[in-house]
């Protein structure tokens, strides 16, 4: 990690000791840079978004059809080229580490520091429809093997131990200790997907025993970052909502395109020059 590098992963490092900030979301190079631009103080990838980008799907019981996922190559090219044209920090969607053993998870979070991540998520979500979670041990020895790798590099990197116990049905009381398991095994912040209202969050932030990482965009809740920050959150994403939101667009226009042959489409468009403002080469 050079210099600049290990700046911008002490910079994230600090945004996770006090107060609440957004951590948006992005899938490529263009879409970071579009949200650093935004004056975001950190971006963050979305493995959904980044598998749409390729035309793939994303990950969610990717046990049934093993050969329509992302691998890992893949996935740390994407992270590496981001990382090297924006200038804040990157925290990389690292889905469940890439494999079960803890061995391999920790391989995999040497290979995000060394393409040039400030920080990583680790989930405890199995791609199984029958088992979905990982045994509640060996998801804290994951953790615990992404800490150790962490340590080893010697270099800043804040380690977020995911638990998607609500995603699939799981009880608030088993989503509060694997996240607090996570935490003992060396996660910096807990994040909980599919906590949404005030009540599931600000338990949530009573009884873990660490940082609270939530994901807005995904529901269509109505709590603001504001309602967030006094809920007492650490870290908000978005997950690949604004993804979504853009293909969205995309597929509206072509099917304009398809069925009407109009082009309103284009009244919402911007300007290239702005798009080319926006994207100028690095100096």
């Amino acid at each position: 990690m050079n210099s600049d590098s290990r700046e911008r992963a002490e910079r994230f490092v600090q945004l996770h000791q006090q107060g609440c900030f957004l951590l948006p979301n992005a899938w490529d190079v263009g879409s970071a840079r579009i949200l650093e631009a935004a004056g975001f103080p950190a971006v963050a990838t979305t493995s959904a978004g980044v598998a749409f980008s390729l035309g793939r799907p994303d990950h969610d019981f990717f046990a049934e059809q093993p050969e329509g996922r992302i691998d890992r190559e893949t996935m740390l090219r994407r992270i590496r080229e981001i990382a090297d044209e924006i200038t804040v920090p990157l925290s990389a969607d690292l889905e469940d580490g890439y494999g079960e053993a803890p061995e391999t998870v920790a391989t995999t979070i040497s290979m995000a520091l060394a393409a040039g991540a400030a920080g990583g998520n680790i989930e405890d979500f199995t791609g199984d429809r029958k088992v979905p979670l990982y045994d509640p041990a060996l998801a804290a020895d994951r953790i615990r093997a992404a800490r150790a790798a962490v340590d080893a590099g010697g270099e800043p990197f804040v380690l977020v131990g995911r638990t998607d116990a609500l995603l699939v049905g799981g009880t608030l009381d088993e989503c509060i200790r694997r996240a607090n398991a996570y935490l003992a095994a060396g996660a910096d912040c807990a994040f909980v997907p599919g906590a949404a209202d005030a009540r599931i969050i600000g338990t949530l932030v009573r009884e873990l025993d660490g940082p609270l990482n939530v994901v807005m965009g995904l529901t269509g809740g109505t709590l603001s970052l504001d309602d967030l920050r006094e809920l007492g959150v650490r870290r908000v994403t978005v997950g690949g909502s604004i993804a979504r939101a853009m293909y969205r667009h995309l597929l509206s226009a072509a099917r304009e395109l398809a069925d009407r042959g109009t082009f309103s489409y284009a009244d919402d468009q911007l300007p290239q020059s702005d798009l080319n403002d926006l994207f100028q080469p690095r100096t």
